[in-house]
Formats: C-alpha cells, sequence, structure tokens
C-alpha cells in the first residue's frame, strides 16, 4: 500500500501545495483510490508516477470545494483516455447533485459508467481483501472520515517443511496455504495450519479532514498504521480553529495519541505559515511533536509507504 499526496494545502492552492487529494494505491490489484479531490487534481496526478487509467474509487469527505473542485475534470479526462471502465465514488448527501449538475451543464458525456454512493457512518463498502468505514467529523457542513483497512492475509507457507514430508507441489500446496487438511496418497493426513505461519495484520490508513478535535476521530483512527490528519492552524491560533471549526497541530497530536496510531502525518496546511511569516509549519511540527513524536509534514507529491 502506498500513499502520495496530491494536495496539502487549506482552502486555496499556493505555489508550492495545492488543495487537498491524497491517493493510495493498491499495487496488488493495479488500483488507486482517491481521498478528496480539489482544484487540479488530475494535473497533481499527471506529474506523479500514478496513472489516470487506475483509479476505481474516490471518497469524499465533505462538500467544500477545495475538497470536490477537482472532480469534474478529473472524470471528463478518465473518459477521453479510454481505458476507464468504471469508478465508485462515496461522500455526503449531496455529491450526486454536484456531480450530475457538473455532467449536465457541461454537456459532458462519460465513456464509463460511474456510480455515487451516499455514506453513512459505519461500513462503507468492503471486498475480499479491504473494507472501509466512515464516521462523522465535526465541521461547518456534514463531513466524514474515512479509515481503510486491509484484510488478515495468511500467514507465510512453510515450503520446506512440506517439501521434507514428500508432499508434492500444485493444487496440494494451495490447500494446505488455505490451512485445510488433506490426505496423501499414503493415507497419512496432513493438517495445513501446521504449515502456515501466524496471519500477516491488515494495514489501516484513516484519513480525517476537515474537523476539529473529535472523538469520533480518535475512535476511527484506533491503532492505525498511518493517521492522516488536517492540521490547518498552529496552536497559538485556536481561537481560529474554533470559530472555523478546523484543527491546530496540537489538536491532530492529541487525535494521534489517544488514538494509539503508529504515525501522524499533518496536512490541510493553511497559507498563513508560508515562508517570511512569523509562524513557520516547522513550527507546528515542534508543537505535535511535543505531544506525539511519530509525526510528520506532508508535502505534495511525498510518498509513503504502508
Amino acid at each position: 500500500m502506498q500513499i502520495t499526496f496530491l494536495g496539502t494545502s487549506s482552502g486555496v492552492p499556493t505555489r508550492f501545495r495545492n488543495v487537498s487529494s491524497v491517493a493510495v494505491r493498491l499495487p496488488q490489484r493495479s488500483e488507486v483510490w482517491l481521498l478528496d479531490c480539489g482544484e487540479s487534481t488530475q494535473h497533481q496526478i499527471m506529474r506523479s508516477e500514478l496513472r489516470l487509467s487506475q483509479i476505481s474509487k474516490i471518497f469524499i469527505t465533505h462538500l467544500h470545494g477545495d475538497h470536490i473542485f477537482g472532480i469534474p475534470g478529473l472524470l471528463a479526462t478518465c473518459g477521453m483516455s479510454g481505458s476507464v471502465k468504471h469508478i465508485d465514488l462515496y461522500g455526503p448527501a449531496g455529491l450526486d447533485g454536484y456531480i450530475d449538475a457538473c455532467l449536465k451543464y457541461s454537456e459532458t458525456r462519460l465513456a464509463y459508467t460511474i456510480d455515487v454512493h451516499r455514506v453513512k457512518p459505519g461500513l462503507v463498502t468492503q471486498d475480499q481483501e479491504f473494507a472501509v468505514y466512515c464516521a462523522p467529523l465535526k465541521h461547518r457542513v456534514t463531513a466524514y472520515g474515512y479509515r481503510l483497512v486491509e484484510k488478515d492475509r495468511p500467514g507465510t507457507f512453510d515450503v520446506a517443511k512440506a517439501q521434507a514430508m514428500g508432499i508434492p507441489s500444485g493444487p496440494l500446496y494451495g490447500k494446505l496455504k488455505n490451512g485445510q487438511t488433506i490426505v496423501l496418497p499414503d493415507g497419512t493426513t496432513v493438517d495445513g495450519r501446521e504449515f502456515v505461519g501466524a496471519p500477516k495484520v491488515g494495514r489501516k490508513v484513516v484519513y480525517c479532514t476537515d474537523t476539529i478535535y473529535c472523538d469520533s476521530a480518535v475512535e476511527l483512527a484506533h491503532q492505525a498504521d498511518v493517521l492522516i490528519h488536517e492540521a490547518t492552524f498552529a496552536h497559538q491560533d485556536a481561537d481560529m480553529a474554533y470559530q472555523r471549526l478546523h484543527s491546530t497541530s496540537t489538536m491532530a497530536a492529541q487525535v494521534a495519541l489517544g488514538a494509539q496510531v503508529k504515525k501522524l502525518v499533518m496536512t490541510h496546511f493553511s497559507p498563513r505559515y508560508a515562508p517570511g511569516n512569523d509562524i513557520l509549519l516547522e513550527d507546528l511540527l515542534t508543537e505535535a511533536r511535543m505531544i506525539f513524536a511519530e509525526t510528520y509534514l506532508a508535502q505534495d507529491f511525498m510518498t509513503l509507504e504502508v
């Protein structure tokens, strides 16, 4: 699982940071899932090593422009590429109306199918390998955080042990890998569980923006491998954070600490902390690390392996 930050600014783009979007690449299935899709996300993808043709799901946290203005352009470009078959979009009520209106009034005809799903707290979607959950955040409009969970995988198969017992490779190995019991030609019964190590715990990525500190974010992020959390403001600007229902660096760190995550990556930074100002993003990092040491600042095009 690979995370690529496509936009890490809040509200408006800057010279070095685009607005919100994060890509999660699933190499084992050649798919890319997007978390939010701010304006010019498609341009950011083209400047990265990601491929538009691999986008299969888009998860939208809320309907503010800096999180959704990139959807129509991205959908249109994917249609012109000719290699996209279907895209599922997930988000709050109103997402379907927004997309329908954009496509209708721009007279855009997609050469592939899309489905827009209205999310509710709890399970959003799942298949044999992954499950996605959401929980309400605390913002000026309806907003959700997302939890991407890779399901536990079977442990490593002990090929040497199977060979030592004279078990022929082929279909029997497949059954043993699945923990099944088999009977060898000589009548020996073999329990597959004795050949497979402990299950590999699935990876967990959580995405929370836009929100002020809230208990539901802590619950959603419980023991995640990576928590991506907005940190729009510095601690000393907490009054603005409360007024606008955004998080400070210290709020993001408190969520990470309470949720016992392995790593916190802060994003969605206010342009006010650009070089030349009294407070810089490095100051936000210092504030957060006083609470949660494993904290990092997201940069556009930063890639993180999970």
